[in-house]
């Protein structure tokens, strides 16, 4: 996998595995390469790309898009990041930007989010805590 687009070091898994584990739904049989997928998924949140831009070597894209959009109607990305949150675990530093921009009149209107918009932002946060614990080049 290229340096670039791996997320989860060995490192950074042995920390999300267990997290992942625990808050994952369990099915007649377990997602094949867990961490190959949650890398894509990680990657399009950090990203802002579309499903099918996911590189190729994180897997089919909709296999990633399979597994959040599952994990996202059975709460467990919020229920990951909550886990994240309780246990203290150091993920590193995160800088927001601060940078203010204004929504199109039209958005005035727009709907509240159900669970697939709080799951999206609970992996854009998850993604974030994971480029954060990624080592950087001095």
């Amino acid at each position: 996998m290229a340096k670039d687009k791996q997320l989860l070091t060995d490192a950074v898994w042995r920390v999300w595995e267990p997290l992942i584990e625990e808050v994952r739904p369990r099915g007649k049989t377990p997602p094949k390469e867990l961490r190959r997928t949650i890398s894509a998924i990680l990657w399009r949140h950090q990203n802002g790309a579309k499903w099918r831009s996911i590189p190729a070597e994180l897997g089919p894209w909709w296999l990633a898009a399979q597994l959040f959009i599952r994990w996202a109607k059975a709460g467990v990305w919020e229920r990951l990041l909550e886990l994240v949150q309780q246990r203290g675990v150091a993920l590193g530093m995160t800088f927001l930007d601060g940078t203010n921009i204004r929504a199109h009149h039209k958005a005035a209107g727009a709907e509240e989010g159900g669970p697939m918009a709080r799951s999206e932002v609970c992996a854009k946060h998850l993604a974030d805590l994971a480029a954060a614990m990624a080592p950087r080049l001095a």
